[in-house]
This record gives C-alpha cells, structure tokens and sequence, in this order.
C-alpha cells in the first residue's frame, strides 16, 4: 500500500525532498540554486511541460542536437531562452530517465554533457546582475545534481509500495548504483551482500 503524501503544495514537497537528498549527499547548493531546482521539479511534475509543440500542434520531444542547433540561430535573449530549456530538459531527463536513457541510443552521458554546455552558455550569456551565477553553478555541478534527481527518483517510486521498490531493485541489480541500494535499504528492503554482479 501506498504512502500519502502531505505537503502544504507541490513546491513544498520538493523541497523537501530536494533538501533531504542534497544534506545525505553532504552537496553543498546555493540557496538560489536549490530554488531553481524546486522550481524546475515543479514544472515538469507536469509531464505535458517536457514536451514542445510540433507544427501539426502535438505534443513532441525536440531532440537536445535540435534545440542546441535552434538556439545558434537565435538572438540573445531568445538564445538564451532555448539553452535555458535544453538544460533544465537534460537535467531532469537524465535525473529522472536514467534507466531508459541508459539503454537509449545517445545514454545518460550525452544528456549530461548537452545540459552542463548549455547551462554554461547560459552563464555566459546572462545579465552580471541575473541569474548568472546560477546557470554557472548549475553547470559546474549538473553531474553531482543529476545524481540528486536520480535519488529523489528512485525515493519517490519505492514509497508507491512492493511494485516500486521493486523496480528499483530490478535497476540497482542492473547498475549496481550506491544511490539505489541506499533507498532501497531506507524502505526496509534487505540487499543481499556480494550483489550485484
């Protein structure tokens, strides 16, 4: 049986959570960063925000190589829009799809180096007085981040019950990922000692 889960709002939630996984992890994230990343969970708790419009007006998945190319063409402020968007879609794709990613033609790695680049430009691009110092610490840190999604992932699919945690056991037999076995032994799931192989 599942967990309810109580938060005054989604926000909240994730921030939570954000916090919870980034103090185990012992990262240390700047409060305006860790804003952002609530922020970003947030928005693409919405599935439907992952996705841009097609020309026939259906929801599709622009490849990163599209949006990178896109925003090349583009002036300043719509350039850095579009690096923006490329990043906070790889970041969360490669926290939250790491399993499919890694079987997918292009993997996790591509994902990384897409949205670490992009926040990057996106640094270089802003106003001194902006956000700048975000999208630089977004990008110096978009692997360890990746890692935190990837957490609160795996945290989040193990408290839906036996079926959960058992998805993720079935990834952690896979990968043999730290991350997975930590949850799985927090939900009180026993992980058999030598394993994986």
């Amino acid at each position: 049986m599942s967990q309810l889960v109580t938060a005054p709002s989604l926000k909240e939630f994730f921030k939570t959570l954000l916090d919870e996984v980034i103090r185990r992890r012992r990262l240390a994230v700047g409060e305006t960063t860790e804003f952002y990343l609530v922020n970003l969970l947030s928005e693409f708790a919405t599935t439907d925000n992952l996705f841009s419009k097609g020309e026939d007006g259906r929801k599709e998945q622009e490849p990163l190589a599209m949006l990178y190319h896109r925003a090349l063409q583009q002036q300043r402020d719509e350039r850095i829009r579009t690096l923006r968007r490329l990043g906070d879609v790889s970041l969360y794709q490669a926290g939250f799809f790491s399993g499919a990613l890694r079987e997918g033609p292009v993997g996790q790695d591509y994902y990384i180096q897409m949205g670490g680049a992009a926040y990057g430009q996106v640094a270089d691009l802003a106003p001194a007085a902006g956000f700048a110092a975000v999208y630089r610490e977004l990008s110096a840190r978009f692997r360890a981040l990746v890692d935190v999604l990837e957490e609160i992932a795996a945290r989040g699919l193990a408290s839906t019950g036996p079926e959960g945690a058992l998805k993720v056991y079935e990834s952690w037999m896979r990968t043999g990922d730290d991350k997975l076995e930590r949850v799985l032994v927090d939900v009180g799931m026993v992980v058999p000692k030598g394993m994986p192989n």
